[in-house]
Formats: structure tokens, sequence, C-alpha cells
């Protein structure tokens, strides 16, 4: 049997939670803080999906519209829910997978819990 890299292997560890309510100011801090371009945010309850938040959503619903940091929650702008890579999806497909999806940047999902980030710079990094 061939063995092949998945998703999970090339994944970073920088995964980070906000609360929904929180505001842009809060999470562009966090982001900031953790050298992050994106956030998940946190279930309310085990029956809701997980939102995530990326810079592109704070340009976008933020700072073009001219609103302030403040004025706007997280759960405004957030995209919900999550598109997640498989974790053991064969790594050869993963960029065709989120190219297909228009996403540059996704959590890898393993077991229904979120394990890690890619972004296409994983590719490049990875020496594919």
């Amino acid at each position: 049997m061939e063995t092949f890299k998945k998703a999970k292997d090339i994944a970073s560890d920088k995964l980070f939670y906000i609360d929904g309510l929180s505001s842009v100011r809060k999470a562009i801090e966090i982001m900031k803080e953790k050298d992050v371009q994106i956030l998940i945010i946190k279930k309310r309850n085990s029956a809701d999906a997980n939102g995530i938040i990326t810079v592109n959503d704070i340009i976008r619903g933020v700072i073009i519209p001219k609103k302030t940091l403040d004025e706007v929650s997280v759960y405004e702008i957030m995209t919900k829910p999550v598109f997640a890579i498989p974790a053991h999806l064969n790594v050869k497909y993963v960029p065709r997978y989120m190219y297909n999806y228009d996403v540059k940047i996704a959590p890898v999902e393993e077991n229904g819990e979120y394990i890690g980030m890619i972004d296409y710079s994983q590719f490049l990094f990875a020496g594919l």
C-alpha cells in the first residue's frame, strides 16, 4: 500500500478561537498577538456550527464600509458554517479542494474537531 502525506501532516498548529460576541477590535488584537489571519468562532452549544473570521472578512465588513472596530461584533461578519479540510485527505488534492471552494485558508478537521490550519503557503513550504 502506498503511503502519502495527509492534510494533517502539513497543517499548522496555529488554531485560535474567539467568542462571537467579541468586537472586531478584540479579534484583531488576538490575530496580531498570535500572528494569524484567521480565528474560529466558538460554538454557543453542541448543536451549533463553528464560524470563522478572516482578515478578508474584516476588510470587507468593517474597513471598506468605514465602520469602527468596536461597533461591529465578530458574529456580524463571520462566515458560518466553516469550510474544513478532512484530515486524511491526500495532500496532493488539498490545493484543488481549496481552489474549488474559493478558500485560501481553512481548518483541518478530524473526528469532528479542528486540529490545525492550512493555507496555500504550506504547499510551498512543504516542498510540493
